[in-house]
């Protein structure tokens, strides 16, 4: 009888799918880690990570204490388990982190670095959870990779010397996902970066579940980054950041973010909440975005751009919330990329409320967004495209806007018979300050080839000289 039974048990387990075979686990007590975030671990969590990989996968527990770690690889079918009270703190030491080979693309400007806290190539079923703390220890990281540049001992040859930082190039990100499959991060709380906070790469079937993302130690603080990624789900975080709050990107030019739903977010950002690009090579198409809180937030709300080409279509934007937000809305195509034309069509925002501050937003942030060298009036939400290559199909439905007013004509003055002297900046970088002073105080429609407002209402805290709203070159602009 025995014989039978144990004889069963090796059936059963040789049939059973390797996803339902009972996996290892390892924790941190087992591996004697020391707890006090004072002696580096690396090489003891790595090789407890490669060991689990050869066996199929497993998890790493990672139990009360503090965990000092440079760079570290996930593999397939890791899970990253914290308890209450674990924290996993960044090395401040450039030297312990490396960079991970990645494809070129086409664009330039490098800023998307390739190296991070935690990261993973081509990895799946890979899963990051807990009540613990992930700390890149941000600012001290990046203040050393600064140090290092000017002693000439670690010389960033892309150092920013307008801003007096080092690049994006030479700082570690929180985590850097290349090429993956099946990732899962829930209920952690993920903070200060040297650079970005979640970047993922080329990604598909991502959930980002439950997450506070505090990522204002330094600058480019991103909160996460999707890039060309597909079957995308982040919901219910709360997210404070130092630069974008949730930024969809495309530097592949035969890739796209698609298939993206981003859901009861609540966001701060010295930058704008939401934004599609600046890098835009591939596409955007059927982004979902809803129950979004916006607070305390410098640039827009909502910011959708195509500059290098990328084809953007089937954008559904509703019930956002955004309070003390320097712009609403911004929507641009334009030509960055040289000859590349791209799209920008079939937009809905609707069930949409947000109020204007007279001054600076992110007035508490440490590190506050770059304001302008000119003198304006406050700014309007825009809708522009360029000559010849015109946004197409947008609709703004249900949408309360309650601006500051206060504009004046001694501070900066284009009177309606001259609004075809705004710049039309087809090559610069996009933000909703680029045209400098605009004759309206509400909305400034430029380029456009079909554009309902329904029930648009737009208020006023005190008198604006300026009229609500401006149109040029836009056919079929339908106001209800």
């Amino acid at each position: 009888m025995r014989k039978c039974f144990a004889f069963f048990l090796l059936l059963l387990v040789a049939v059973l799918p390797c996803s339902a075979k009972v996996k290892t686990t390892i924790s941190t007590r087992d591996l004697q880690v020391d707890t006090t975030g004072q002696t580096l671990c690396t090489n003891q969590l790595q090789h407890a990570i490669d060991r689990l990989a050869k066996k199929g996968g497993g998890t790493l527990l990672m139990t009360p204490g503090r965990y000092l770690t440079g760079g570290l690889m996930l593999r397939s079918g890791i899970t990253l388990q914290f308890d209450e009270g674990a924290v996993l703190l960044g090395s401040t030491n450039p030297y312990h982190y490396r960079t991970m080979a990645v494809e070129d693309t086409d664009d330039q400007r490098g800023d998307n670095a390739s190296m991070a806290l935690l990261m993973a190539d081509g990895a799946e079923h890979v899963s990051i959870c807990g009540k613990g703390v992930i700390d890149g220890q941000g600012l001290q990281l990046a203040l050393n990779i600064d140090s290092l540049h000017h002693t000439g001992e670690r010389g960033d040859a892309h150092y920013n010397l307008r801003r007096q930082r080092p690049s994006e190039l030479a700082r570690p990100k929180l985590f850097f996902f290349y090429r993956c499959k099946d990732i899962e991060v829930k209920d952690m709380t993920l903070k200060s970066s040297a650079n970005w906070g979640l970047s993922f790469d080329l990604c598909q079937h991502l959930s980002l579940t439950n997450l506070t993302i505090e990522n204002r130690a330094y600058w480019n603080n991103d909160g996460i980054d999707f890039t060309d990624c597909q079957h995308v789900l982040a919901a219910d975080c709360r997210i404070n950041s130092a630069d974008d709050g949730v930024c969809l990107k495309s530097y592949h030019t035969q890739s796209e973010c698609r298939d993206i739903e981003l859901a009861r977010l609540d966001i701060r950002s010295s930058a704008s909440a939401i934004k599609f690009g600046t890098a835009s090579w591939g596409g955007f198409r059927q982004v979902y975005i809803h129950d979004i809180k916006v607070r305390d937030t410098f640039r827009s709300a909502i910011a959708i751009e195509s500059v290098d080409g990328a084809q953007i279509d089937s954008i559904l934007v509703e019930r956002v919330d955004a309070q003390n937000t320097g712009n609403p809305v911004f929507m641009r195509l334009g030509q960055r990329a040289g000859q590349r034309k791209g799209s920008l069509k079939n937009v809905i925002i609707r069930d949409f409320k947000c109020e204007v501050p007279f001054g600076r937003p992110d007035e508490a942030y440490d590190l506050r967004g770059p304001e302008v060298d000119f003198f304006h009036n406050p700014f309007p939400s825009s809708i522009c495209g360029i000559p010849g290559n015109k946004i197409e199909n947008v609709l703004l439905k249900n949408v309360s806007i309650l601006y500051p007013g206060r504009a004046t004509k001694g501070m900066a003055y284009i009177p309606l018979w001259r609004k075809f002297d705004v710049p039309e900046q087809i090559q610069k970088y996009p933000e909703f300050t680029m045209f400098g002073e605009l004759p309206s105080w509400g909305f400034y429609l430029r380029h456009i080839d079909g554009i309902t407002l329904q029930n648009v209402q737009l208020k006023l805290a005190a008198d604006d000289f300026r009229p609500a709203i401006v149109d040029e070159d836009v056919d079929g602009l339908l106001i209800k």
